[in-house]
């Protein structure tokens, strides 16, 4: 991306909140086939700003507290926090332990953190927080999509149905062309293109349209 803006004027916050399933389907698959999807789900926006509002943020696209029904009826329900993270955070692994025991702390559920990595490094791959003391030892683990990953399955997103493979696509492409307009316009052209192409309906092609035209500005 060739602008700096507010990253909470991001529109992953938009696509999660109008994609939730179809999100949880293309990155997490496994927690998604845990889900009791017949029973909806809650966002607690509020609750989480409330929960983590003193604590040191870096940039990010969106972060998102969802309330879901486990299928195996174990815990009635449980917590989803996501983290789209856009750039290299150097003590993101700890505000993401610190997000995940003080949600567990103030709702005494379990709670799953997951984080979506959006920047361009291909070395940063923060997945754990831990440290120990006097034989007293912490490790908080949590599973993470890297976006650059799929540059090597690019053939993959072509085919997906999903609609955040338009979104990665867009992702990867906006990284690629920042220094190049006229191939930014060439490929911002071909996404909008597939949108009509893959048959999605008026007001996915709009909603996604607006993710395409936001990160390739």
């Amino acid at each position: 991306m060739t602008e700096k803006r507010d990253d909470f004027d991001s529109p992953w916050k938009d696509e999660l909140e109008w994609y939730f399933e179809e999100f949880m389907a293309f990155f997490f698959p496994q927690a998604h086939a845990d889900i009791d999807w017949s029973r909806g789900y809650e966002f607690l926006d509020k609750e989480l700003q409330r929960v983590t509002r003193d604590a040191t943020l870096g940039r990010r696209y969106a972060d998102k507290l969802v309330k879901v029904w486990r299928k195996s009826g174990e815990v009635q329900w449980v917590l989803i926090h996501i983290e789209i993270q856009g750039q290299h955070e150097t003590k993101f692994d700890q505000r993401m332990y610190i997000y995940n025991y003080r949600l567990f702390d103030h709702y005494k559920r379990m709670i799953a953190s997951f984080a979506v990595l959006c920047d361009e490094s291909l070395r940063w791959r923060p997945k754990k927080f831990s440290y120990q003391l006097w034989g007293c030892r912490i490790t908080f683990e949590f599973p993470i999509v890297k976006l650059l990953d799929y540059r090597k399955r690019w053939s993959e997103l072509e085919s997906s149905s999903n609609l955040f493979a338009v979104v990665v696509m867009a992702q990867l492409k906006a990284q690629e062309t920042q220094h190049d307009p006229e191939a930014r316009y060439t490929a911002k052209f071909y996404l909008a293109r597939r949108l009509y192409e893959r048959g999605y309906n008026r007001e996915q092609i709009i909603n996604l349209f607006h993710f395409i035209d936001w990160v390739m500005q």
